[in-house]
């Protein structure tokens, strides 16, 4: 058996913050952007940050530069809340990836769904099974963007030791049930639709849920989580009804600008993390960019609501 991290899996039920990655001007990483970002969020409460996800444009950075922000992210957290690293791509490149993260000093892996379009559910598993191995042991969280591959497949990654925890980013909960039912009870299962699909797949066994918009404004997170936490549902939707323009904004353009309107509010609030890499949206249009202005505002972080016109 794997060793047991409880700190990694009591964190996975709280909120998994995933931190943008900065650029500067030139389209070079800048690491020391992200600091505040980082404090901000650990100090409203976020249990948990995640270095190398989605919000963090795992796909538009090299191997070199995903293991470079991996590196970054552990200088920045101090051990001061668990670090999660995802993993995904070629083979080869999540080896590599998965032994920086353990040297860098990360809590647990997560392993990216193959986006391959060629991928067998017991190819996932031999995959999920070599990153495992490479790892040197640290705990692994699987994040399923589909259950395409079928819930046997899924209980089987679930039979690894290593896997302690799955991020479920997929709008089916009634699939999600029917996952846990099949699976070890000792895994860990985590909302990875963000805020917006939390309540209901935390009715069905998901515990904690992933977020994007602890990089802006980490204490409604924060809010958001407690009040699940105390099975208050109509205060938890009461909250996430004051942040759903800002996710119907970054579901514009086919989820185009997830990431972007992020950023542009980062720079709004002065912490500016520089530009979303294509083939994401940058910059936002003039109409989104109000759009955003005029939320931050009336959220109280921002007094330039008039920033963008």
């Amino acid at each position: 058996m794997a060793p047991r991290h409880d700190g990694l899996e009591a964190a996975l039920s709280g909120i998994s913050g995933i931190l943008v990655t900065p650029f500067d001007a030139e389209d070079r990483l800048a690491p020391a952007r992200l600091r505040p970002v980082v404090d901000r969020a650990i100090g409203a409460g976020v249990h948990i940050l995640v270095a190398n996800g989605n919000t963090s444009e795992f796909y538009a950075l090299s191997t070199a530069e995903a293991e470079a922000m991996v590196h970054a992210a552990a200088e920045q957290i101090d051990g001061r809340v668990p670090l999660l690293a995802g993993i995904g791509r070629a083979l080869p490149d999540a080896l590599a990836l998965a032994r920086a993260s353990a040297v860098a000093g990360a809590a647990g892996l997560m392993v990216h769904q193959p986006p391959d379009p060629f991928v067998a559910p017991r190819g996932v598993v031999e995959y999920v099974r070599r990153i495992a191995e490479a790892g040197r042991g640290l705990p692994v969280v699987l994040y399923l963007r589909n259950d395409g591959i079928g819930l046997d497949a899924i209980a089987d990654l679930c039979g690894l030791p290593e896997v302690v925890g799955v991020k479920w980013a997929s709008p089916t909960p009634l699939r999600l049930a029917a996952a846990i039912r099949r699976a070890d009870a000792r895994i860990t299962w985590v909302g990875g639709l963000a805020e917006t699909w939390a309540p209901p797949l935390c009715a069905v066994g998901a515990r904690g849920f992933t977020s994007g918009l602890i990089n802006v404004w980490p204490a409604h997170s924060v809010a958001i989580h407690r009040a699940l936490a105390a099975h208050d549902y109509p205060g938890a939707m009461t909250l996430i009804a004051q942040m759903a323009e800002f996710e119907a904004l970054r579901a514009e353009e086919g989820n185009g600008t997830n990431v972007s309107v992020v950023k542009a509010a980062l720079a709004l609030l002065g912490n500016d993390c520089g530009h979303v890499r294509a083939p994401g949206a940058w910059p936002l249009s003039a109409v989104q960019q109000r759009r955003l202005a005029v939320l931050l505002g009336e959220w109280g972080l921002t007094g330039r609501a008039k920033a963008a016109e």
